[in-house]
């Protein structure tokens, strides 16, 4: 008799598996609006578990651990460079300021790669390039190079092409060099044209542009006089313009050049730049200058205008 009772009363006593079972079978009613709505008990579920989650980081960081799903802390960008550019930027005195004979000299030193670096400055305006008249833009011709071979290509009329070829032009065509454009060949660093011969390149701007290869009378690249141009990008003619961030970026050259060159090539960049201030401007004109080489940590340089 007892048995009977006992598996009677284990038939009707529900196992908690089994109550929750049914209560999964039953659809859960929601009211359309208010605390007993669907959005509002899915909302304050997903407030109790974020509360729930602080709370446990709370007590991780109490504890000295590391919270679960931290990010982990960024190092300094200096520690994520290599060695040797580690050990090159201990030369430099932190803080110190150079006159630019010894920052070139320190450029230099610090060049951390196998290869002929190039040594370049870096110099951050107080122009607005928005202003047309302090969009600085202009050419200078640096006495000792830049070290770099130019490929000089010329778009003008066959017997101007002719003396372009004489003058040392890698390129020098007429209707042949739009064939190459159409194809979107570009083997050339610098273009040349005449003012009647523009016109023509204006279908190919999209592609020449981007690449600051739009020939214009600014640059000197757009002239009657070709063959000068020519001698004078082969003999180191170079460009340099603010960017939108207002820093001019120019090439003065190669490492092997050594000290002397170098800062001859820098004399004549600086005078060059000190000639384009804007008459409108009010402010610094010059506010930072940083030489470094490629891949090379970047030395201050005294501002020369103070």
């Amino acid at each position: 008799m007892a048995e009977e009772e006992v598996k009677t009363q284990d038939e009707v006593v529900e196992t908690p598996v089994e109550a929750a079972e049914e209560a999964a079978a039953e659809p859960e009613t929601f009211a359309k609006s208010g605390k007993k709505s669907k959005k509002h008990i899915e909302e304050v579920k997903a407030e109790e578990e974020r509360q729930a989650r602080k709370a446990e980081r709370a007590a991780a960081e109490a504890a000295g651990e590391k919270p679960k799903g931290a990010k982990p802390v960024t190092r300094p960008k200096l520690e994520r460079r290599g060695r040797k550019y580690q050990e090159a930027h201990k030369l430099i005195e932190k803080g110190k300021i150079y006159n630019l004979k010894d920052a070139i000299e320190l450029a230099v030193k610090t060049s951390p790669v196998k290869f002929d670096a190039s040594v370049e400055a870096h110099v951050r305006l107080g122009v607005d390039p928005r202003q047309a008249d302090q969009n600085i833009r202009t050419t200078i011709v640096l006495p000792n190079g830049n070290g770099k071979t130019v490929r000089v290509a010329v778009f003008a009329p066959l017997d101007v092409c002719k003396a372009a070829k004489a003058a040392g032009a890698d390129i020098a065509e007429d209707e042949e060099f739009l064939k190459q454009l159409e194809k979107g060949t570009i083997n050339f660093d610098v273009l040349i044209s005449t003012p009647a011969y523009m016109p023509k390149l204006g279908k190919y701007a999209r592609l020449l542009g981007p690449k600051g290869l739009m020939p214009n009378p600014k640059a000197g690249t757009v002239t009657m006089d070709v063959e000068k141009a020519v001698k004078e990008s082969k003999a180191g003619k170079v460009e340099y313009r603010v960017d939108k961030q207002s820093i001019v970026h120019i090439g003065l050259g190669k490492c092997s050049f050594g000290t002397d060159k170098l800062l001859e090539n820098a004399n004549v960049f600086f005078d060059s730049l000190k000639a384009q201030k804007p008459a409108s401007l009010k402010g610094t004109y010059v506010k930072s200058v940083f030489v470094t080489t490629t891949m090379g940590p970047s030395v201050e340089v005294e501002n020369l205008y103070n």
